[in-house]
């Protein structure tokens, strides 16, 4: 438990300078903690000013503090530092630089010194920490990047950082080519800009705590989609397989009612025939008799005449009639019949299933781009005969829609707009669902979205497109657009430059586009809402107007 403790307060151990685990820990006066070389190497570049200040709270020192080790703090560090070498993973160990005043077997160098250019063993190193004359040379981490710390032009120690240039620079070049410039000591530049690091880390760290318990929860949602999926497909297997069932018995049903039927109707027919083949023979043997009778005596035939007189079965003889329709055909019709209705409630039925497994999404899709993406949720609509307006004209398998001043001679029905020209689509739109119409005329057209049961008699604004909640509305004219929803009416900012417009319709998102069409997609509005029963394409149609679908 205290290990782990320990690990948990890592960062609290860390130098603000190196932002490494501390190294021989010292506090100073203000009470901040460094590592005696990070601190050292702050103060050895503040000798010159001969005033000294914490890298941390900028707290300002004079003369310069002594520092110790903290023993305490020093002996934690030591414990800290070993869970962190069993922690590192194996490709995170470093190469260990060698000591360069060390010959035949090389030591282990421990600290490389930036004035001398080369690393030192714990033994030859000595000398920089006894000798007066080492006071001022710069120890660090033992690097074999020591030439990198050299300015160039100087060969001097780069130990200023110039911010206007964002460089790190030796003391010639801050009093040449960056003279006037901001600038601050190699150490403090590295301090803050370790801090501004940090936060980035942590910044970083954070996205991948949210990045994790995103692909934790896709993971789940990825899961229970796989079951749903898995639990649907069994359940329309059954489903399927009951409707299978009951067709089948509805089959068996019309075959043993048809053989049922042709049994009794041959039943009868043999039966009568019976009877009749039984009269064929009386009549062919009282037939014999009468010729028999006519070569008879005169006394003989005048005696057996009046026996003879009645003919066998002679009042059933015009008692039979066949019926005009033997043939079956009217049943193959009808059942042709039920099948075409069965397809085509299939097709519209399995069209709305269809639509309900494509909106269920792990991750919601986004509205698509191009054309060539929108006709992938491309609807075939046709416009319904039963809603038109008896003064609007509909032509090409009910796909184009005109206005006539002549009424037509449409049944009366209770779907039908009696007042308003407008006409609704047979189908409905659910799911993702795009669709194109191209429209002409002077006096323009509206193109609509709306609920089943929006009122069709009268001239109320309940009976007419997108001035009520029922319905959506967009006005092309040839040279302006307008939407409208209830009372609110939005002019759009756009000249027609098309006479295609494209609707989408994402029913689930709450979402309803309209787009001109051309070469490029240019979207004229954009509606978002929540929808609460399935959308019916519909269409106003003015004086001299049309829509072709």
């Amino acid at each position: 438990m205290a290990e782990t403790n320990i690990l948990g307060l890592q960062d609290q151990f860390s130098c603000p300078i190196c932002l490494d685990l501390l190294k021989d820990p010292v506090t100073i006066l203000c009470g901040h903690t460094f590592c005696m070389v990070c601190i050292n190497g702050c103060w050895d570049q503040e000798d010159q000013k001969g005033v000294y200040s914490c890298p941390q709270c900028k707290e300002t020192f004079t003369p310069r503090p002594v520092v110790s080790k903290n023993a305490v703090l020093a002996e934690v560090m030591e414990k800290l530092m070993i869970e962190h070498q069993a922690r590192r993973p194996a490709h995170c160990s470093t190469v260990t630089e060698e000591c360069d005043i060390c010959t035949g077997k090389k030591s282990k160098a421990i600290k490389s010194c930036l004035v001398c250019l080369a690393s030192f063993c714990e033994t030859h190193l000595q000398p920089h920490y006894e000798s007066p004359a080492f006071k001022k040379h710069k120890l660090v981490e033992a690097s074999r990047r020591l030439q990198e710390q050299i300015c160039s032009q100087h060969d001097k120690l780069l130990e200023v950082y110039c911010c206007n240039d964002q460089q790190c620079i030796c003391m010639l070049c801050m009093l040449d080519t960056h003279k006037g410039h901001d600038t601050v000591s190699a150490a403090e530049a590295s301090a803050e800009k370790k801090k501004q690091l940090l936060k980035t880390q942590r910044k970083c760290q954070q996205r991948i705590l949210d990045r994790e318990k995103e692909h934790q929860e896709l993971s789940e949602a990825v899961e229970f989609y796989e079951r749903s999926a898995q639990k649907a497909v069994q359940e329309s297997e059954r489903i399927f397989t009951e409707l299978i069932r009951s067709i089948e018995r509805r089959r068996c049903e019309v075959t043993a009612l048809i053989r049922a039927q042709e049994k009794a109707a041959v039943s009868r027919a043999e039966e009568v025939m019976k009877q009749l083949e039984q009269e064929i023979a009386e009549m062919k043997r009282r037939d014999s008799e009468l010729e028999e009778l006519s070569h008879t005596d005169p006394i003989h035939f005048l005696q057996s005449f009046p026996s003879l007189l009645d003919i066998p079965g002679s009042a059933d003889v015009h008692s039979i009639e066949l019926s005009p329709f033997l043939s079956l055909e009217d049943v193959t019709a009808f059942v042709s019949q039920l099948r075409d209705k069965v397809e085509k409630f299939c097709c519209q039925e399995f069209r709305m299933v269809s639509n309900a497994v494509k909106e269920i999404q792990i991750i919601p899709l986004p509205e698509p781009k191009s054309r060539e993406k929108f006709l992938q949720y491309s609807c075939q609509f046709t416009l319904d005969p039963d809603t038109v307006n008896k003064h609007l004209c509909l032509s090409e398998r009910n796909t184009v829609v005109t206005c006539s001043e002549t009424p037509q001679s449409y049944s009366v029905h209770p779907d039908r707009f009696d007042y308003y020209l407008q006409v609704l689509c047979t189908e409905s739109v659910c799911g993702r669902c795009y669709w194109e119409l191209e429209w002409s005329g002077h006096h323009g057209v509206s193109i609509a979205v709306s609920y089943k049961n929006i009122s069709r008699k009268g001239k109320g604004t309940e009976c007419l497109f997108g001035r009520n909640d029922q319905s959506w509305r967009l006005f092309c004219y040839p040279s302006c657009y307008s939407f409208r929803h209830i009372k609110k009416e939005i002019k759009i900012p756009v000249m027609p430059s098309s006479s295609r417009i494209g609707v989408y319709v994402d029913h689930r998102a709450g979402t309803l586009s309209f787009y001109s069409v051309s070469d490029t997609m240019k979207l004229l509005h954009r509606v978002h809402t929540t929808f609460t029963q399935p959308l019916y394409p519909g269409f106003v149609v003015c004086k001299g107007s049309a829509i072709k679908l």
